[in-house]
């Protein structure tokens, strides 16, 4: 399913009326070369710069001087249009360029120059005053005779020269293989196993007979040896591979490693430490996220920033945000909760779920036989509001919580009760770009149904959490959920427009029985009152079978009213049979998980791995661990264990996905504000950050310039520019958040 549209843009195109330019003669469609005077030996013809920008041929290169002062890289640029681009061809674009002094990062793009503005290409180097020379070969995804190459060279606050020379955009190159570093072809859990867990690891190999292994700890000492088992080859990578069981040895320390084959692993330790601090990571990750308040230094090293969106220029703010035009006549605050990825957009469809996996993982702390809901509480998050006497897991939640409630239509309008769908810029905007610097308008989206019975369903879950600690918000919260019930009976078709994806993602659910599912599980369990039993008990959802290979996700939500109703005490009738068929899907992710040569229970129908796939690894983990909490059956304690295995490294790239954890790990993931890859001066994403992972549909530009024909695991770049297998999300982080403090727990 396509979660989202999130191209990069450039603005551009929204310049034309500030451009200093000569006229352009028209673009030659059959030349392989695509730009016109790229050595510039005849001036300036047919190269524009931006206002404020002067720009000449000197010593036979195109020479800017660069205002300081400018807030945005596209606020100085100088550019060529008019370009022909071929969907399907490769092009070579390459440049030399300097800047003095040096140090400053160009933005250099070939996109769109008529609206949507997209980007098909680009690259930030950091350039020396020496001089470099850059080349880069891409795809386009579209054809167009309105390409446009660009130099955006704003956002310093001092003055500079940019000069450039042999511009080129050469069509008809062959593509170059795009051939990852996958490191040792030992493939472990770079991070840790549990001294008392399984321990399993993969080797890549062309041996077709078992092959001998040893285990070494830091000092370099063999502990344990054994044979691999040949699995064949690996249908989700294409790879041919056996399996290491290692899981005999208990003890513990730092430092181990695994060798077979004449490979030797990366490092890992055989330790739960890891895992509480992942458990703490994941969870605080969602403060950075935060909108409409400004992050503290003193709280997040490296990541303070101003509040975003907040009615201070240049944002037009979340204050008295309007609906599109002719969609309502009135404006809601709808300030504060979190930003949803790598965007600047707050969208309730995902909000909801992320906000319920973070309850959830504080309720089943509460209730499951080994949760320990005091390592998530007062004071472990160091957030604000730590030292208040409430879990900061709690208090992180209610930020969001309070912007889904926020976004419910007042009383007295048409659809009140209801909550818009989403909030987010009339446009997309470009990278990188943080949130108080956002200049673009922000708009309402029409109510819908899934979006209300999300804020229907949350909300009664936050009642009963949050009871203990603030009865006022506790009723505001099933007030609120009550009404928001009424509201999607009264309109149970109000879908999302599927192309309603300019901007912000569309986040299209044509399906909504699983949301009214949901939303009456959790206000049965809060209120057990007949009417939300009743429909729980007749509902199709209740008995269908929902624990499929992709798992639960915020289009897929019946899995989240089952787990509840599974495992908060409840007197609903018939509570045996919904635990059983927790433990039947339970039982169908661990045989996915036995047969799988990397050991995780995930296997898409043909390896086509979905948007956000290291997530749905998580989720059907959440299921294993469930079934656990509610038997003791070691075998689904171990099955969710060792599913992380393949999050944090033992996989075909030999990457883990979540930063700041193993030797390799995801730290370019798409972001307008975590993004040191086009920017030296702004961080990386946080410790404990999810990565999308594998997407098979590679919808990005970038990927498709680099993964056509991936097979499964493969269908990854760690890239700021792809945003389909590499952006982070807050429902992705959700998921990493409840299995790290399960395999926390189990330490």
């Amino acid at each position: 399913m396509k979660r989202r549209r999130t191209a990069l843009l450039t603005l551009t195109g929204l310049l034309a009326t500030a451009l200093t330019a000569m006229p352009a003669a028209p673009a030659g469609a059959d030349e392989v070369e695509q730009i016109r005077n790229g050595t510039f030996d005849n001036g300036t013809d047919p190269w524009w710069a931006s206002e404020g920008v002067t720009a000449g041929v000197s010593d036979g290169r195109l020479c800017a001087d660069v205002p300081g002062g400018t807030a945005n890289r596209w606020d100085a640029i100088v550019g060529h249009n008019d370009i022909t681009l071929v969907e399907g061809e490769t092009y070579r674009f390459s440049f030399s360029a300097t800047g003095s002094p040096a140090g400053h990062v160009v933005r250099a793009i070939v996109g769109l120059q008529v609206a949507p503005y997209d980007t098909f290409h680009e690259v930030s180097p950091q350039l020396s005053v020496s001089g470099d020379t850059y080349s880069y070969t891409f795809t386009a995804p579209v054809g167009t005779e309105q390409a446009q190459v660009g130099f955006q060279l704003g956002g310093s606050p001092d003055p500079w020269r940019f000069c450039v020379d042999d511009v080129s955009l050469l069509g008809g190159v062959a593509p170059e293989p795009y051939e990852p570093d996958t490191g040792p072809r030992v493939r472990v859990n770079q991070v840790g196993y549990l001294p008392a867990g399984p321990k399993n690891a993969t080797l890549v190999t062309d041996a077709t007979e078992k092959l001998a292994w040893q285990l070494k700890d830091g000092s370099g000492r063999v502990v344990r040896t054994g044979w691999t088992v040949p699995r064949g080859v690996d249908a989700s990578s294409g790879q041919n591979v056996h399996s290491v069981d290692f899981g005999s040895y208990r003890g513990h320390g730092a430092g181990f490693t695994l060798t077979a084959d004449g490979e030797t692993s990366h490092p890992f330790d055989i330790d739960a430490k890891a895992y509480e601090r992942l458990r703490l990571d994941s969870a605080k990750y969602y403060y950075t996220q935060r909108s409409g308040v400004a992050i503290r230094e003193d709280l997040r090293p490296g990541y303070g920033r101003p509040a975003g969106h907040v009615d201070v220029a240049p944002n037009q703010g979340d204050g008295a945000v309007p609906c599109r035009p002719g969609e309502c006549d009135y404006t809601l605050d709808v300030t504060g909760g979190w930003y949803d990825a790598g965007d600047h957009g707050k969208y309730v469809v995902n909000g909801g779920i992320s906000t319920w996996e973070l309850l959830s993982t504080y309720e089943r702390a509460r209730h499951a036989r080994t949760g320990e809901p005091h390592k998530l509480g007062d004071r472990t998050l160091n957030i604000p509001e730590s030292g208040n006497k409430v879990p900061d897991i709690l208090d992180e939640a209610r930020w969001e919580l309070e912007f889904l409630l926020k976004m419910q239509v007042p009383d007295g309008e048409p659809l009140a009760g209801m909550a818009h769908h989403k909030i987010h810029d009339e446009q997309w905007t470009g990278l990188p770009l943080l949130p108080h610097d956002d200049p673009q308008k922000r708009e309402l989206h029409p109510p819908t149904t899934a979006a209300t019975l999300n804020l229907a369903a949350t909300a009664a879950q936050a009642a009963r959490l949050y009871r203990p600690y603030d009865k006022q918000f506790a009723d505001r919260a099933l007030a609120a959920a009550r009404k928001a019930w009424a509201a999607a009976l009264a309109h149970p078709d109000r879908i999302a427009d599927p192309d309603d994806g300019v901007g912000g993602g569309a986040y299209p659910d044509d399906t909504v029985s699983d949301e009214f599912y949901w939303a009456a599980a959790e206000l049965y369990l809060t209120t057990g009152e007949r009417e939300f039993r009743d429909h729980v008990l007749n509902s199709p959802v209740h008995t269908a079978d929902i624990f499929g290979p992709t798992g639960f996700d915020w289009a897929r939500t019946a899995a989240a009213g089952r787990l509840d109703l599974a495992t908060v005490p409840n007197k609903l009738p018939g509570l045996d049979k919904v635990r059983r068929s927790v433990v039947a899907g339970a039982d169908r992710y661990l045989a996915t998980l036995k047969a799988h040569p990397y050991g995780m229970p995930y296997a898409p129908q043909g390896n086509v791995y979905d948007w956000g796939s290291s997530h749905q690894v998580l989720n059907n983990a959440v299921v294993l661990a469930t079934a656990f909490d509610l038997t003791g059956a070691a075998k689904y304690r171990d099955g969710a264990l060792q599913s992380m295995d393949y999050i944090l490294g033992r996989n075909a790239l030999n990457i883990s996905y979540v930063t700041g954890y193993g030797e390799v790990h995801a730290k370019n993931q798409h972001s307008r504000w975590y993004a040191r890859q086009l920017d030296p001066n702004l961080p990386s994403p946080p410790a404990g950050t999810l990565s999308g992972g594998p997407n098979s549909s590679i919808q990005d530009p970038f990927a498709q310039s680099k993964l056509q024909g991936c097979v499964g695991q493969f269908c990854f770049i760690d890239d700021i520019q792809s945003w389909s297998t590499n952006e982070h999300t807050i429902n992705w982080n959700a998921a990493l958040t409840r299995m790290a403090a399960f395999v926390a727990d189990q330490g």
